[in-house]
């Protein structure tokens, strides 16, 4: 197995961990990529069975859960809520003073 799928496999497999996966998330979101955090977002969903396992979890339609997990997709905050709560995630919003002063 060529070394690059062997990592991201090893990662992928760690963000079944709520801990790890919000991590990740949180890396991702200080880049201020939208569509990296989605597709950060569709790693986090390929460690917890796949699509259509998450689909079942969130009552989500599949088709709408692909959208929202390309790199081009625009989930409804309801959305995106009811994804993070399959994760063991949730938002949180905090000041952009306090991350300065933190630096």
């Amino acid at each position: 197995m060529p070394r690059m799928k062997l990592k991201k496999s090893a990662i992928i497999r760690d963000l079944t961990d709520a801990r790890e996966a919000a991590a990740y998330l949180n890396t991702v979101l200080e880049d201020g990529d939208k569509d990296l955090f989605l597709l950060a977002l569709k790693d986090i969903a390929l460690a917890h069975s796949g699509v259509t396992a998450l689909a079942k979890k969130t009552k989500l339609s599949r088709p709408s859960l692909y959208r929202m997990l390309s790199g081009n997709g625009n989930p409804e905050l309801s959305s995106l809520e009811k994804l993070l709560a399959a994760f063991g995630l949730r938002i949180s919003i905090h000041s952009i003073e306090a991350k300065k002063r933190a630096s």
